[in-house]
């Protein structure tokens, strides 16, 4: 999704929420908004899961990585 305008992204997001309804669904997301509602969030850094948590716990950690990766998302940059 990562190269989709809001629109796209949000119809994208409506049928897999749709698909995934009572079912395990692995997502792997650049956009942090494709997994923001998820049960479970794994953070990987350098091949290593070194988070794991809902979006609400994982924005706890003021110097975590997802935090960090939301922060620099809102703000514009994009670094991939």
């Amino acid at each position: 999704t990562s190269a989709l305008d809001a629109e796209s992204e949000k119809q994208v997001q409506s049928a897999i929420n749709n698909v995934a309804k009572g079912r395990t669904t692995l997502i792997i997301a650049h956009r942090l908004s494709t997994i923001r509602n998820a049960d479970i969030i794994g953070v990987m850094l350098h091949g290593k899961l070194v988070e794991m948590g809902t979006h609400t716990e994982l924005m706890s950690k003021k110097n975590g990585v997802y935090a960090e990766l939301m922060r620099i998302q809102q703000s514009g940059i994009n670094i991939l």
